[in-house]
């Protein structure tokens, strides 16, 4: 009499050592690629192959829809072009209890599958007939979960032990998933340092460097943060006249510093072909109206030093009113002014011609006004004046440079882009 050779099965013990085996490597796998596609592809083959799965995908949670979304999939089709709302079929539940779920017959458990899923069959072309849904959670947060779909049995259903298996299988899965979405977010938020740093070196550039030999302009900028939304510019247009402009953009942050690059840039290009302080402003003014986001503007005042007349030409949108110090050491302010660049397109700016001997300009931003000492109290004006008093008779090269230093030695506390521009009276 013949006998037919059962096939041998695996012992539970040494099923246990395979099983453990297979995780230790799929930790090791996922933990040796920081590539979010790569460790979800690698995922599901080890999944997939170990449960001996048809099909198998991976859902994670968009947090803002509240939807799940297909990011890897093997063996189903058109995955990636629906978005399946957090609430429905056995996602939903495996996520809402946090634990793995089976169903064993979907056609038979349909409290459990939902008609959902025989939707999606019906738009990928595929038929389920079994399925395991298991919660990928991470440091106590879900973030998904990992869908397998018919075993590749005669029956195609899925067993309680299979279930078990997954929800083993999922943990490493889901910390390998996690470290390569933070992985990705620290290398985004690098990317957009580095790019933001970029940004900061190139405003410097658009400014004016100051001049070691005796000139009669110098500005300092000092950014509260990489980049700046202030910005300054000088330079000599010969027959001993000098031409200068501060500007100070509304808000913070990379939008106000390109609108500032764009301003100054307009500025440097114009400036030096136009001598009227006005009509400068007035083609500013309507550039940054066409362009400028909404809410934004431009505080900026411009102005020519003929050192041969002795006499300053100023024009003022909106900025903050300069001061001039005289030598016998009193402080006036150059108070007219017009709106902002950037709030009214068709606005006429004036510019006004005005004595200027033995005297230098301060032209500033708020910035160095409004900056705090410990208790919250602010610099303001007067405080500032006793600054330029005090180091008046340092070289323009170096003073508003050793002001600044000083304030800050002093315990003031700097919140904003602090750039100050000094005209001094040539004798």
């Amino acid at each position: 009499m013949f006998f037919k050779s059962k096939k041998p099965e695996i012992p539970k013990e040494d099923s246990r050592i395979q099983d453990l085996n297979i995780i230790s490597n799929l930790n090791q796998e996922l933990a040796t690629t920081l590539d979010l596609n790569e460790t979800l592809q690698n995922a599901l083959e080890v999944i997939i192959k170990r449960i001996n799965a048809q099909a198998a995908n991976i859902f994670l949670i968009e947090e803002k829809k509240q939807v799940f979304q297909c990011i890897a999939s093997k063996h189903q089709a058109y995955l990636d072009e629906y978005e399946i709302p957090l609430t429905q079929g056995v996602m939903g539940k495996a996520i809402l209890q946090k634990k793995c779920i089976r169903v064993g017959d979907v056609r038979k458990d349909v409290r459990e599958i939902a008609e959902f899923y025989f939707d999606l069959d019906n738009k990928t072309n595929f038929t389920t007939y079994s399925v395991l849904c298991a919660p990928l959670i991470a440091a106590n947060e879900c973030i998904g979960v990992i869908h397998c779909l018919n075993k590749k049995t005669n029956n195609k259903l899925f067993e309680e032990s299979d279930r078990k298996l997954l929800e083993t299988l999922s943990m490493p899965a889901a910390l390998a998933i996690r470290n390569a979405r933070m992985a990705k977010e620290l290398i985004d938020k690098n990317r957009m340092q580095k790019e933001i740093e970029i940004v900061g070196e190139i405003q410097k550039t658009l400014l004016s460097k100051n001049r070691k030999d005796p000139f009669p302009i110098s500005g300092i900028n000092i950014p509260a943060k990489i980049v700046s939304g202030d910005f300054y510019n000088f330079s000599d247009l010969g027959n001993g006249k000098y031409g200068f402009g501060v500007a100070d953009v509304s808000g913070k942050g990379i939008k106000s510093s390109l609108l500032m690059s764009k301003a100054s840039s307009l500025y440097r290009c114009l400036s030096k072909t136009m001598f009227s302080a006005a009509e400068l402003l007035n083609l500013l003014n309507s550039e940054i109206c066409e362009t400028a986001a909404r809410g934004m503007f431009v505080t900026m005042l411009i102005g020519i030093y003929d050192a041969n007349k002795k006499e300053l030409l100023l024009s003022n949108a909106g900025h903050e009113p300069p001061l001039i110090h005289t030598k016998d050491g009193k402080f006036s302010n150059y108070t007219e002014a017009g709106p902002p660049l950037g709030i009214m397109p068709k606005i006429k700016y004036k510019e006004t011609i005005i004595k200027f001997s033995d005297s230098s300009m301060y032209i500033f931003t708020d910035g160095i006004t409004e900056i705090k000492d410990p208790n919250g109290e602010m610099l303001g004006a007067e405080g500032f004046q006793n600054y330029i008093t005090k180091y008046q008779s340092t070289p323009n090269s170096e003073r508003l440079k050793v002001i600044v230093e000083d304030i800050v030695k002093s315990g003031k506390i700097q919140k904003d882009d602090i750039t100050i521009v000094v005209i001094d009276s040539v004798k």
